[in-house]
């Protein structure tokens, strides 16, 4: 492949400008180079010790690259991850998504040069990257370069994936929509006032991305799917039956690289762009908002270069940010401010600090009971875990690990716990998790993470 991605700097733009989609999609996210020029945030304090920065802490934990996946003569990079189920779902940049059993053990006795033949591809687009993907019950929806949104149906039947001979074949879903569908654009064709300007001389209607879309996310019902674009919009579509309820235009003043929607049924939606910020959404409750629509109720602002990367923990009250400057940061809610039943939302965000020690800039994030995992353009996953002292008045941090194995930028993350390894093990001292990373070099990897309890 040989290519590796440069990192977004904010853009300077003068007042009210016209959005212009980007040529080269792949601006707006990676790092080309060191970024040991750039101060890593000074200002904010540190949340995790110096010492925890070593590759890994005495007795803090146990790790191993369970399994390395990667299709023999594919030159693709890993884009995007997703679990349903025994599955691991990937992304590519070319396009393909690819089922593969997400079980380390199920690898064991098979060799590199035929681990392809593991992976089942099960959808491709149109030859450009999946950048991002989820799953609701039987739908697997998929984020495309090509500015598009693909819904496909998940088969379940197994036994149709594998030949005669018992090795794994091709099995397609069958593609159910692409968004928006040609109901939503036929619908809001005929109305002037549902076209928007994307260029000096072009309009379309504004159910459309018109550049990369970027990142997906689902509301904590599943009812309602979140994406975002480089078109600096993110939109609001709904599961039942594809149609785009809302669009939040120019919500950014760059490109958007990241969502995450508060599954603590607070409504809650955070972005993270191009344009150093973090914005803070809900459908507020006042009276006279009839509409209904998404309003921004706080800015975020600390990261010196491109947010690349968001992720919440899971009751909701933090918020982890990753950027280029090389930085994750830590906000938390402040509950004396937060008004659950009002309408005065905004502060509800604190910063509490930074975690450092990634050499380069941060590409994804992913979070997992206690346990933080950033991957970085330094090749690196660090794994980091929050005290939960309840008689810390600002909870610490630790670096337990950094996993290493990787050859270039790690893309891409998600983790589970490894609910077999308590069945296997009668010994309760430890945490089993599994974490899949993919990377630049067209590799995902399959770590198990044994962490004991404090």
């Amino acid at each position: 492949m040989g290519l590796l991605l440069p990192c977004p700097m904010p853009r300077r733009r003068n007042k009210e400008p016209k959005f212009q989609p980007s040529s080269n999609h792949l601006q707006s996210e990676l790092s080309n180079a060191s970024l040991s020029s750039q101060p890593s945030l000074p200002s904010v304090p540190s949340l995790a010790p110096s010492s925890s920065f070593r590759k890994q802490a005495p007795a803090a934990s146990e790790h191993q690259c369970s399994a390395t996946l990667k299709v023999k003569g594919n030159s693709s990079y890993i884009s995007s991850l997703a679990i349903a189920g025994k599955l691991l779902y990937s992304g590519s940049s070319n396009g393909e998504i690819r089922a593969w059993n997400r079980d380390p053990n199920n690898y064991v006795n098979v060799t590199s040069t035929d681990v392809g033949d593991h992976a089942n591809v099960v959808a491709t687009g149109n030859g450009d990257a999946v950048k991002s993907l989820v799953v609701l019950g039987d739908k697997l929806f998929s984020a495309h370069q090509d500015h598009k949104i693909r819904v496909w149906k998940i088969d379940n039947n197994t036994s149709a994936y594998y030949s005669t001979s018992g090795k794994l074949k091709n099995k397609y879903y069958e593609r159910i929509a692409t968004l928006p569908t040609l109901n939503d654009r036929f619908t809001k064709c005929f109305l002037a006032n549902n076209y928007v300007q994307v260029r000096r001389h072009k309009k379309c209607t504004w159910v459309h991305h018109v550049d990369t879309v970027s990142a997906l996310a689902l509301s904590s019902d599943g009812s309602l799917l979140y994406s975002t674009s480089w078109d600096r919009t993110f939109k609001i579509w709904r599961t039942s039956d594809f149609r785009c309820l809302e669009s939040v235009k120019n919500a950014h003043d760059d490109a958007i690289n990241a969502i995450v929607v508060s599954k603590s049924n607070d409504g809650f939606v955070y972005t993270g762009s191009a344009d150093t910020k973090i914005k803070v959404w809900k459908k507020l409750r006042a009276a006279l908002q009839v509409n209904k629509k998404h309003s921004l109720v706080q800015t975020l602002e600390k990261h010196k270069s491109a947010v690349t990367a968001l992720a919440l923990s899971t009751d909701g009250t933090v918020l982890y940010s990753g950027a280029c400057d090389r930085s994750i940061l830590v906000w938390e809610r402040d509950q004396g401010n937060y008004i659950v039943d009002g309408d005065d939302d905004s502060g509800h965000m604190v910063l509490k600090g930074a975690l450092r020690g990634h050499t380069k800039a941060i590409l994804c994030l992913a979070v997992v009971s206690n346990l933080l995992f950033s991957g970085s353009s330094d090749n690196t996953i660090r794994i980091w875990r929050r005290s939960s002292s309840v008689t810390d008045h600002q909870k610490g941090y630790s670096c337990l690990a950094v996993l290493e194995g990787h050859r270039r930028p790690v893309k891409c993350l998600t983790a589970v716990v490894d609910s077999d390894y308590s069945n296997r093990n009668s010994d309760h001292s430890s945490t089993s998790f599994l974490v899949y990373s993919g990377s630049l070099d067209c590799e995902i990897k399959i770590w198990q993470i044994r962490v004991p309890f404090l």
